[in-house]
């Protein structure tokens, strides 16, 4: 083989020695330029495939998809890798700077490959000396990230199985794919991309993630010390955790900075200064188990895996692929919520505390008629055994009750929930399921009953430790909460709110389709036996007036009117439905209270305005769906009747000291179930209306008196705490205001007409029915 140029070599004593040299160095040029021709086209497939032209243009990472709010706030996020991207505009110039001094200074020189960088390599690793630092540039890095050369088989070739071979072979598809990069990007591109690729440990993949895990920061936001901490990761994300390891990160975030001197990037005097510094981190790794909206972004998640799949995509995309989810949620309003939410349970969890000191709350009334209680026997043994842990001890030893039993007893260290913080404690199993169910929970929602926009969405004391959701996924008795819809039903059917009915017992028998007879009782089991207007029946929650009005307008048409204002569960067409007795969920009864306010339109609760791809492309956009269900008039009457109960005498009468009725029309409604099990509130404002509540999560842990166990103790304060603060916070924009009344319609005291409508004071139905005590019931409030 002829070699070009060895003709112009000069004649002498050494020409064939620098002959065979010259001759060796064009051969190997030529073979290594074949090599790489044969790597980038798999000659004979022996190499493994490159990154197509397609995947050099598109290139893929997993993308976690995005919750934000209406007031546009990254609330939450659903991802497998907690990476967002981020602009070149957004990234602070001090992270720049930094990561260019520390890991590849001729960045903006170079066309993807440093060869002086490569030089200093191969020379260390020929003189043996390891310290002359990395060759490869950003560019290579960010190669190696994207397509995952080292690890992705689908890149391998035969060739590959040799061991050598297969290093040479992934350092040479990086190379090649670097200078790929670098002819179809900008270096402003292949700088955003390659911090969007980096992991930085504690879950955090890309710079946005990292700022807001390490420092609850956007990256534009950096100081030097806090880029040089994160550009100083990168080497070894594990090793210079500052969480974790923050002795070896303020050494490697001091040797950044050294660098940034070195280019002029840093003054020495600044370093100085700098250097001395300790790490201060805002440490708040992104989990599902904490940050706003827990709750929500549960059911949210759920939700979001069946509706994207009508699109053609899969589950699994929801957690790579990007989507951005925008949510009705108000950041503000949630992190209001939570607050209240906090504030309340702290106190009332105190409150149980010491009402429960030195006994067990798991108990039942002595009998069906008594007011004493007895703790219910064998109880968390029976918990015990509906758990996964005892269920897989009973595979385990064949079903043995006592070998079950003593492992369950056994201690072992274990993390638990406290008001205080997390507590490290050493508890049995059995222990545990002691532990927790002293706890009381809630649930709170918020909605704009204009649109059916879900504002805020608490389920729960601490997801982390209590993942049932009591918003949308527990279903309650919601006791006196209910009896809306039962003076809803008698006013639809021309019960006039100037009507007035006597507190006397009312007695159910067979002619109300029930065996035997039933005579609810009032909370305090007296009757006044005193002229109520409906307005002030429902203020006090008296219990003998909603029996007296389902007694006539019939148990069947309550229930046809509850679930015509948006109440889904099924409800039992019996009299004691008037007190409450069907388990409902505070989702449904928050939308079916919002028609009162909504003048009659029922709106289907909205969570999601719309979801977009990564690019920004719309795959669907969601409104209210409305539907009137009420005539205006009936909707109004039934909210200058809730009005009452937070006028003096009424059951809500207390949100007065949260300054929330001042200046203000607040319609509202408490309520109590059998023993004290349940504490609701529901209150309602032009703007703005939430539900609230408390309880244990087992209905057999609960306070023993109403004075305790009413929902104007257990529920009410959360709304009126809610309240105060959206109030407060003037960039929300909630105002106090009264409700809309229709045309027509003319208010005088209690009563409120209808056009046309006459009254007299002497226009009152009291229909008297026999004096009948019930036998076993326990009414609710």
């Amino acid at each position: 083989m002829k070699v070009p140029l060895t003709g112009y070599l000069a004649k002498g004593k050494y020409h064939k020695f620098i002959k065979f040299f010259y001759t060796l160095f064009f051969l190997g040029l030529g073979s290594f330029a074949i090599y790489l021709i044969a790597v980038s086209l798999n000659l004979f497939w022996l190499f493994g495939k490159m990154p197509s032209i397609d995947d050099l243009d598109n290139p893929q990472s997993e993308i976690a998809s995005e919750i934000i709010s209406s007031d546009g706030k990254v609330i939450g996020k659903f991802f497998y890798e907690n990476r967002s991207p981020v602009e070149y505009e957004e990234i602070s110039p001090y992270l720049i700077d930094a990561l260019i001094a520390t890991e590849d200074v001729r960045f903006t020189r170079h066309a993807g490959i440093d060869a002086r960088s490569m030089f200093r390599v191969v020379t260390g690793i020929l003189t043996l000396n390891k310290s002359k630092g990395g060759g490869s540039t950003i560019s290579q890095q960010l190669a190696k990230n994207l397509f995952q050369l080292r690890r992705d088989e689908s890149f391998e070739g035969p060739l590959y199985k040799i061991k050598l071979f297969r290093t040479l072979l992934i350092k040479t598809k990086e190379w090649i794919t670097a200078v790929k990069l670098e002819s179809r990007y900008t270096k402003k591109e292949i700088m955003k991309m390659y911090l969007d690729t980096i992991e930085f440990s504690s879950g955090a993949y890309g710079i946005k993630s990292a700022t807001k895990t390490y420092f609850k920061k956007n990256p534009g936001d950096l100081t030097i010390p806090e880029a040089a901490l994160l550009v100083g990761m990168i080497q070894n994300p594990s090793r210079f955790n500052p969480k974790f390891r923050p002795e070896y990160a303020l050494v490697r975030r001091n040797t950044v900075m050294g660098q940034m001197v070195k280019y002029n990037k840093l003054d020495p005097e600044d370093f100085e200064k700098l250097k001395k510094e300790d790490i201060v981190l805002n440490y708040s790794p992104e989990s599902h188990n904490n940050g706003l909206a827990p709750y929500f972004r549960q059911y949210l998640k759920d939700w979001a895996k069946e509706e994207i799949k009508k699109y053609g995509y899969s589950e699994s995309d929801l957690y790579t692929h990007g989507f951005k989810i925008y949510t009705t949620i108000d950041s503000r309003m949630q992190a209001y919520a939570e607050q209240a939410m906090e504030e309340h349970m702290k106190d009332q969890q105190n409150k149980f505390n010491q009402h429960w000191k030195g006994r067990n709350p798991w108990v039942q009334r002595i009998s069906p008629n008594s007011s004493s209680y007895q703790e219910i026997p064998g109880f968390i043994e029976k918990i015990a055994e509906r758990t996964g842990h005892y269920q897989s001890l009973k595979k385990q030893f064949n079903g043995d009750k006592a070998k079950i039993m003593a492992e369950m007893n056994k201690k072992t260290m274990m993390t638990v929930f406290t008001w205080h913080g997390e507590k490290d404690t050493l508890m049995s199993p059995m222990d545990s399921i002691r532990y927790y169910k002293r706890f009381l929970n809630t649930g709170m929602m918020a909605l704009d009953p204009r649109n059916g926009n879900i504002k805020a969405w608490v389920g729960g004391i601490n997801y982390k430790y209590f993942k049932y959701d009591h918003v949308k996924q527990s279903t309650r008795q919601p006791g006196s909460t209910f009896k809306p819809f039962v003076y809803v039903t008698a006013i639809d059917n021309g019960f006039s709110t100037c009507e007035k009915v006597i507190d006397e017992p009312i007695t159910f028998g067979p002619e109300d389709g029930i065996s035997g007879t039933y005579t609810p009782k009032n909370s305090d089991g007296k009757y006044s036996y005193q002229s109520l207007t409906l307005r002030r029946a429902l203020a006090m929650s008296v219990n003998t007036v909603s029996a007296r009005l389902i007694k006539q307008f019939k148990p069947e048409n309550v229930v046809k009117y509850a679930h015509q204002l948006g109440i889904k569960s099924k409800l039992d067409p019996i009299p004691a439905l008037c007190l409450g007795v069907s388990d409902v969920s505070l989702y449904e009864m928050l939308a079916s209270y919002a028609v009162f306010a909504n003048g009659g339109k029922y709106t289907e609760p909205l969570f999601v305005t719309r979801i977009e791809d990564k690019h920004g492309e719309i795959i669907r956009q969601y409104l209210p769906d409305q539907k009137e269900v009420l005539s205006e008039e009936t909707a109004y009457k039934m909210i200058h009747l809730m009005k009452g109960a937070t006028m003096s005498g009424g059951t809500s009468q207390g949100l007065a000291r949260f300054g929330v009725l001042e200046n203000n029309e607040v319609a509202a409604k408490t309520g109590t179930t059998s023993n004290y099990s349940d504490g609701w509130f529901m209150g309602m404002t032009q703007e703005l209306i939430a539900g609230v509540w408390t309880g244990g999560d087992d209905r057999a842990i609960h306070f023993q008196s109403i004075a305790l166990g009413q929902g104007a103790r257990m529920a009410m304060p959360a709304w009126g705490m809610f309240m105060q603060k959206v109030y407060n916070d003037k960039t929300i924009g909630l105002t106090k205001e009264k409700f809309k009344m229709p045309a027509g319609l003319y208010v005088s005291g209690d009563c409120i007409y209808s056009p046309g409508e006459g009254f007299s004071l002497d226009s009152t139905r009291n229909y008297s029915a026999p004096k009948v005590k019930a036998a076993d019931e326990d009414e609710l409030l």
